[in-house]
């Protein structure tokens, strides 16, 4: 079995790196936050000497992907234009797509917006939800959750850089990594969510400070920007999406969530995900609960490599 190898291709008007190996049908695995194509490593190997070509990309504003400046560029309409464009440059017309956490959501909108282009997909972590058509997430979740909360603090251009680059790049890294608290991730009044996180003592036996400082090197010379910009964007997402208001996702998906992972109980994840409405905007829905916290596919990387093999074993080759 090749090693893997890493290349660079033009897609949707920039440069979007990718690590790959095997032959086989293909697989993308599409990273989250602040990760990169590295969070895959596992599962890379893994699925390559089981017969499948597997792609990690660097998503756009991560790792050696290009990151365009404007927030505004980094919409879903961008990350599936990136996604549909590897999918043609590779040759394929379809792929088996696993995603976990941004990733997760860019998955189920190629779903949603290209289901023809997917075979199949695996989502960790981020459930799939149906746009609210009376209020825009961003501002929802700053209502709801307030001025603390992470995703309200990423909001502002430059204030999560600001404070990020009070602490190393490999504090910042272990710091959302390593998260084992099972409340939301809501800062203190007038504290900032970097402050406001743990940074470990000791490291969990599922990774080393080698591995982490693979994340951190990356991130030093890419900045936090990019990725940050996901969230910068996720009005402008609300405002795109209103085509696909009520539509369901019409491809097979296995959905996989830790039962430890952020705001799991407290807010309603585990009862929405076992319930109706869950499986009616997704109508071939197979749903996995594993103990573990948010960064499955490395803290539990033997179960969710067979997890994803499973399913994809039940789409033979054509």
């Amino acid at each position: 079995m090749n090693e893997v190898s890493h290349r660079r291709i033009k897609t949707n008007g920039i440069w979007v790196h990718i690590a790959e190996q095997g032959r086989g049908p293909l697989v993308l695995l599409l990273h989250g936050f602040p990760e990169i194509w590295y969070s895959w490593r596992h599962q890379i190997s893994f699925l390559a000497n089981h017969g499948y070509h597997v792609v990690a990309p660097d998503l756009r504003g991560y790792g050696d992907s290009d990151s365009p400046l404007s927030p505004s560029s980094y919409t879903f309409m961008h990350y599936v234009g990136d996604i549909i464009g590897l999918l043609d440059h590779l040759g394929e017309q379809q792929a088996f797509v696993v995603g976990h956490d941004v990733g997760a959501a860019i998955a189920w909108h190629l779903s949603l917006f290209r289901p023809e282009r997917v075979k199949a997909s695996i989502n960790l972590g981020v459930a799939y939800f149906d746009r609210n058509p009376n209020a825009k997430l961003g501002e929802s979740l700053i209502r709801t959750f307030g001025d603390g909360f992470y995703i309200s603090q990423f909001q502002e251009p430059g204030r999560a850089e600001r404070t990020f680059a009070g602490y190393d790049y490999l504090t910042v890294i272990k710091k959302f990594l390593l998260i084992t608290q099972t409340d939301n991730l809501i800062a203190p009044p007038g504290m900032e969510i970097i402050d406001y996180l743990e940074t470990p003592s000791r490291l969990p036996p599922w990774i080393t400070e080698e591995e982490l400082q693979v994340y951190a090197d990356k991130f030093q010379e890419s900045g936090f920007t990019g990725a940050l910009n996901y969230y910068r964007a996720l009005d402008l997402n609300w405002e795109l999406t209103a085509p696909w208001q009520g539509s369901k996702i019409r491809v097979p998906v296995k959905f996989m969530v830790g039962e430890n992972d952020i705001g799991f109980d407290i807010n309603g994840i585990r009862q929405y995900i076992e319930g109706n409405v869950f499986r009616n905007l997704i109508p071939d829905l197979e749903v996995v609960m594993l103990d573990g916290h948010h960064y499955l596919q490395q803290e539990k990387h033997h179960q969710v490599s067979e997890e994803i093999l499973s399913f994809l074993a039940k789409f033979p080759p054509e």
